[in-house]
C-alpha cells in the first residue's frame, strides 16, 4: 500500500510540472495578438487602407478578446484539453485566411470579412490563455506571483520569438510570418492537450519551498531566452548558416525546461522511498516530547488556515458540496479575499478600480504596439521589426520580474500588489512623454519603457484578481477584466491614434495615406501620458483599500513557514 502511494505521489508531481512546461510552450506562441505591426503594412497596401481603417482592423483583432467571456464560462464546464483544442482550431482558421490574402493565394476579401477573421485570431488566444492560467494558478495557488510572471513573461517573449524566427528563416516575409502564426500554435496546443490538467496543489511548506526552487529555474531559463533574442537583434546578422544556428539553439532553449519534471519525478521517487523506510523503522510507541512537537505543528498549521483568506484555501470535498448551500442560506455578501461570483465581484468598487486602472495601462500600451510600424516610419526608420521585438523582450522582463518581486514582498512585508502597478504607470507616462518629444533614440527608450510597464500591468493584475475575488470563478473574472483590452484598443488605437494620424497625414496615389515627422503621433503620446497618470491614482487607491487582505496573506505565509520549520 505504501509503495502504491509512493508511485502515485511521484507521478503526480512530475505530471504537474510537465503540465507547467507545456503551459510555458503554449504561452510562448500565444502572444500573436501583439505581432500585428509585422504584417499590417502588407494588409494596408494590398487593401488600400487609410490609417483609420488599418487601426480598425487592429481593433477587430483585439475585439476578439471581448469574446473571451465564452472561454471564461467554458473554463467552469469544460476540461482544459477541450478549451485548448477550441483555441487552436480557431487560430488556425483566423490566421490561415489572413495568410491566404497576404500571400496572394486568394484575392483580397471584403473589409468586413477580414475583420471577422482578425477577430477569430484574437479570440483564439483567450481560450489558450484561460486554459493555461486557470489551470496553473490552481495547481500552484501558493505561488501565484511567479506563475503569473513566468507565463505572462513568455507571452511577451512570443512576439520576439515569432519575429526573430521569421527574420532568421524567411527574411521577414509577411506571408511566411502568418504561416507561423497559424500552424505553430496549433501544433503546440495539440501537445499540451495530453499533459496540462488540474493536479492537487501543495499542502506543506516543504512542497512550497521546492516549488519556489523550480520556479527559479524557469526564471533563469526565461531570462537566458530573452537575452539570447535581444543579442540576435543587436548583432543584426540574419542570413545564411548563422540564422539556422540561431533558430536551432532557440528551439533547444525553449525545450530545456522539460528537465524539471524529470528531476521532480526522480526526487519524489527517492523521497517517497525514504519515507517508506522511515515508516518501517518507526517505533510503535513515541515519547511524550515527540507528541508535544507534533501538536505544536498541528496548531501552527491550524493557525495558518484560520489566518488565510478563503480564496487562498483549497476547499475540502464536503465544503465544495455544501458551499452553495451555505451562501444561499446566509445570503451574506463576500468580503475581499473570499470567493466571489462574477456578479458579486462586479458589484464591488475594487473590481472597477482594478478594471479602469488596467484600461489606462494596457489600453495605451496596445495603442503603441498596434501602431509601432507607422510610428517607426513617421520617425524615419525603414525597419521597425527591431522595435516590435524590443517591446516584446522588455515586456517579458517586466512580467517575469514583477511577478517574482511582488510575491517576495508579500511574503516579507505584506506589500499590496497594486503598488507595483502604480510604479509602472508612472514610468509609462515618462516613456510616452519621451516619445512625444521625439529626441534622437527616444523610440528605442520608449519601446523598452512601454514594454516593461505593459508587462508589469499584465503580470500583477492576474494574481491580484485571484487574491481579491477567489479562484472558483477566476476564469470568468479574468476574461471580464481583459475586456478592457479591446476597449482600450478601440479608444486609444482605433479612435485617438487613427483619427489624429489621418488628420496629419497626406493622401497617397491609389488610396491610403502617409505621415512623416514627429508631429504625427505627438498629441497621441501626450494624451496617453495623461491617462497613465489617472491610472497611478487608481492603483494607489486600490493599494490602500486592499492593504488589509495582503497583511492577512503575509501573516498566513509567515505562520505556515514557522510551522513547516518545526518538522
Amino acid at each position: 500500500m505504501g509503495f502504491g502511494t509512493s508511485s502515485s505521489s511521484s507521478s503526480s508531481s512530475a505530471l504537474k510540472w510537465l503540465g507547467f512546461v507545456t503551459a510555458v510552450w503554449v504561452q510562448s506562441i500565444s502572444g500573436n495578438n501583439y505581432t500585428f505591426s509585422n504584417y499590417s503594412g502588407a494588409l494596408k497596401s494590398l487593401m488600400n487602407l487609410t490609417q483609420l481603417e488599418l487601426n480598425s482592423l487592429s481593433v477587430a483583432k483585439d475585439v476578439g478578446k471581448a469574446f473571451g467571456i465564452l472561454a471564461g464560462l467554458a473554463s467552469d464546464r469544460l476540461s482544459t484539453p477541450v478549451i485548448l483544442l477550441i483555441g487552436s482550431f480557431e487560430g488556425l482558421l483566423g490566421y490561415g485566411v489572413q495568410w491566404l490574402v497576404v500571400s496572394r493565394t486568394i484575392q483580397p476579401i471584403p473589409y468586413w470579412q477580414m475583420c471577422v477573421f482578425l477577430c477569430m485570431g484574437g479570440n483564439s488566444t483567450t481560450w489558450m490563455n484561460t486554459a493555461v492560467l486557470v489551470t496553473c494558478i490552481r495547481n500552484f495557488r501558493r505561488n501565484r506571483g511567479p506563475v503569473s510572471g513566468i507565463l505572462k513573461g513568455y507571452v511577451g517573449l512570443s512576439t520576439a520569438i515569432f519575429t526573430d524566427l521569421c527574420n532568421a528563416l524567411f527574411s521577414s516575409d509577411p506571408a511566411s510570418f502568418l504561416v507561423l502564426l497559424s500552424v505553430v500554435p496549433f501544433a503546440v496546443c495539440l501537445t499540451a492537450v495530453f499533459f496540462l490538467r488540474e493536479i492537487p496543489p501543495s499542502t506543506t511548506f516543504a512542497e512550497d519551498n521546492e516549488e519556489s526552487k523550480y520556479f527559479a529555474v524557469f526564471n533563469i531559463v526565461a531570462v537566458v531566452v530573452a537575452v539570447y533574442l535581444q543579442s540576435y537583434d543587436i548583432i543584426g546578422i540574419k542570413t545564411g548558416a548563422f540564422s539556422i544556428a540561431f533558430a536551432s539553439i532557440l528551439l533547444i532553449l525553449l525545450a530545456s525546461p522539460v528537465a524539471v519534471p524529470f528531476h521532480a519525478f526522480i526526487r519524489s521517487k527517492v523521497h517517497d522511498e525514504q519515507d517508506v523506510e522511515g515508516r518501517i523503522d518507526e517505533p510503535l510507541l513515541r515519547s511524550g516530547s515527540e507528541i508535544e512537537v507534533e501538536e505544536t505543528i498541528v496548531g501552527a498549521a491550524a493557525a495558518a488556515d484560520n489566518e488565510l483568506p478563503p480564496s487562498l484555501k483549497p476547499l475540502s470535498n464536503e465544503e465544495e458540496e455544501n458551499h452553495g448551500t451555505i451562501v444561499t442560506t446566509e445570503k451574506k455578501r463576500p468580503v475581499l479575499g473570499e470567493e466571489h461570483t462574477i456578479m458579486e465581484a462586479m458589484l464591488t468598487v475594487d473590481f472597477w478600480v482594478l478594471f479602469v486602472s488596467f484600461l489606462c495601462g494596457v489600453g495605451t500600451g496596445l495603442a503603441v504596439m498596434n501602431n509601432m510600424g507607422q510610428i517607426g516610419l513617421a520617425l524615419g526608420y525603414t525597419d521597425v521589426s527591431i522595435f516590435v521585438s524590443m517591446t516584446s523582450i522588455w515586456g517579458f522582463f517586466g512580467r517575469i520580474l514583477s511577478g517574482t518581486i511582488s510575491e517576495h514582498f508579500i511574503k516579507k512585508a505584506g506589500t499590496p500588489r497594486p503598488l507595483w502597478n502604480a510604479a509602472a504607470q508612472i514610468i509609462m507616462a515618462v516613456g510616452y512623454l519621451l516619445m512625444a518629444l521625439a529626441l534622437p533614440g527616444s523610440l528605442y527608450i520608449g519601446s523598452m519603457v512601454v514594454g516593461v510597464c505593459y508587462g508589469v500591468r499584465l503580470a500583477i493584475t492576474v494574481p491580484t484578481a485571484s487574491e481579491l475575488f477567489g479562484l472558483k470563478y477566476y476564469g470568468l473574472i479574468y476574461n471580464i477584466l481583459i475586456l478592457n483590452m479591446p476597449l482600450g484598443s478601440f479608444l486609444f488605437s482605433g479612435l485617438l491614434a487613427g483619427l489624429l494620424y489621418d488628420a496629419e497625414a497626406t493622401p497617397t496615389p491609389g488610396g491610403g495615406n502617409t505621415c512623416v515627422g514627429a508631429h504625427c503621433f505627438r498629441i497621441v503620446f501626450i494624451v496617453m501620458a495623461f491617462a497613465s497618470i489617472i491610472g497611478v491614482g487608481l492603483d494607489l487607491l486600490l493599494a490602500y483599500r486592499t492593504k488589509g487582505i495582503y497583511a492577512k496573506i503575509h501573516a498566513s505565509k509567515k505562520t505556515k513557514k514557522s510551522g513547516g520549520n518545526l518538522r
